[in-house]
């Protein structure tokens, strides 16, 4: 009975930015799960390598970061397909640099890439999810949710917009039977942070600043994605889970 809460057979999931790094590993992870899996990204040759290692995957190629494109290939997919009963805002980027000296331009790609796209694909879904009484949205944040290092402003702004934006889609939604939570990853070894995980220097920094002494394995995510993606997490609605080896609670 109680692992049965953690089944998401006949579940379909869709998980933005999903053709390598954190939202490939968490597509993998909700497949073994039980549940369908809709990969996205904009690169549609990335796609069909990743869709080749789950069986069955579908393919929704839109770039996030552009409102009209996310409503039409979603509502699209609706019509077509069926319903996507999970939703997981992974899609988002980074680019480090002096806050004095940061480009403008750089600037904006991180807003659209890092927020736009979690309200634009979160309002998509929802608005199905609604009509149905039912729905999980798990939008990806950041330890950098709730603490800053230098170089990364923008980013981290980003990334606190989206713990609130959590909490706002909960405080709308949770009537109409939707849970809204998001997965706060600390440090990984992903491509996105290839640098530095190549840098020697800042990961023996890491190490002694994380309780658990180390990076984490994109893998490591994926047991709190099932558990806010099931109906274990009926009753949990706008929680940010960290999921950080412990940075977050230590000084």
């Amino acid at each position: 009975m109680t692992l049965s809460l953690f089944d998401l057979s006949g579940r379909r999931a869709l998980v933005t930015g999903s053709s390598q790094g954190i939202g490939l590993a968490l597509a993998r992870g909700l497949a073994g799960a039980g549940a369908g899996v809709v990969l996205n990204g904009r690169d549609r040759s990335k796609l069909e390598i990743a869709a080749a290692e789950i069986p069955g995957a579908h393919r929704l190629a839109f770039d996030a970061a552009d409102h009209a494109a996310a409503r039409a290939a979603i509502d699209g997919f609706e019509a077509r397909i069926g319903p996507i009963d999970i939703l997981v805002n992974n899609a988002g980027m980074q680019f480090r640099g002096p806050l004095e000296d940061f480009p403008e331009d750089a600037f904006q790609r991180l807003l659209q890439t890092n927020i736009a796209s979690v309200f634009n694909v979160g309002q998509a879904c929802a608005r199905h999810m609604i009509a149905r009484k039912s729905g999980k949205i798990i939008n990806i944040a950041s330890v950098q949710t709730a603490l800053a290092r230098p170089g990364i402003a923008p980013y981290t702004a980003t990334k606190g917009a989206v713990g609130n934006l959590t909490k706002g889609m909960a405080t709308d939604w949770a009537q109409h039977g939707l849970q809204v939570n998001a997965i706060a990853p600390g440090y990984f070894e992903t491509p996105l942070n290839a640098a530095l995980v190549a840098d020697a220097a800042f990961s023996a920094w890491l190490e002694k600043r994380t309780p658990a002494g180390r990076w984490g394995k994109v893998e490591e995510l994926v047991g709190a994605c099932v558990f806010l993606a099931s109906n274990a997490s009926s009753f949990v609605n706008g929680h940010v889970l960290y999921v950080d080896g412990g940075i977050t609670a230590s000084l």
